[in-house]
């Protein structure tokens, strides 16, 4: 007689995990958006792997949901995300503590730290350590950004990917054209030529 392991394995259980509570949700969105460096970017990133792989609170396609309106809406890009995730999980309670999280606790630190910079500002080893930091922001930028695509990027799919991100990439730095009109272009492309999903 071979011995059947009936034990529920985290990897193979049908159906979304269950949903954290308000508590959990204030935890992840307070120590990662105030502690990352690198901007809205990093933060972004790094909320990838904190609430889609590792706890897996919501999909990839969520993920690209929230991301995608929150650089649609006025303001402060991972702010509108955030609550956008929390919206997702928690409805109004959710968006309210995820946004509460994420803001007021940075917003007090940049104002003692921008009081401290005042005083910084004016010594040449410091405008040196900013300028190394900006150049590291442009990586992050663009490890988030790989972050985001990577789902995306597979071999039936690489000539709409390149086209997209080229195309909005020409249209924004070199065409000056506005945000939001290279987003609303972006979309339309993506209507038109849709991505083809394997069966």
């Amino acid at each position: 007689m071979v011995a059947v392991d009936t034990r529920a394995d985290s990897n193979t259980v049908d159906g979304p995990p269950p949903k954290p509570g308000l508590a959990a949700i204030g935890g992840v969105f307070f120590r990662y958006s105030n502690f990352t460096l690198g901007g809205g970017s990093a933060t972004t990133a790094v909320l990838h792997r904190a609430i889609v792989e590792r706890r897996r609170w919501i999909d990839q396609g969520a993920f690209t949901l929230c991301f995608g309106l929150g650089r649609l809406t006025p303001g402060t890009n991972v702010l509108a995300f955030s609550t956008g995730v929390g919206w997702l999980l928690r409805g109004w309670p959710g968006a309210i503590v995820a946004l509460l999280a994420a803001s007021v606790p940075c917003a007090v630190i940049v104002v003692l730290v921008t009081e401290l910079f005042t005083h910084l500002d004016r010594h040449a080893l410091w405008q040196h350590a900013l300028r190394g930091a900006l150049a590291a922001a442009v990586g992050i930028t663009v490890a988030t950004c790989w972050t985001i695509a990577k789902p995306h990027v597979r071999r039936e799919t690489y000539l709409r990917v390149v086209v997209i991100v080229g195309g909005a990439f020409i249209a924004a730095a070199v065409l000056a054209v506005p945000p939001i009109r290279v987003l609303m272009a972006a979309a339309v492309v993506g209507a038109i030529w849709p991505q083809k999903v394997k069966p």
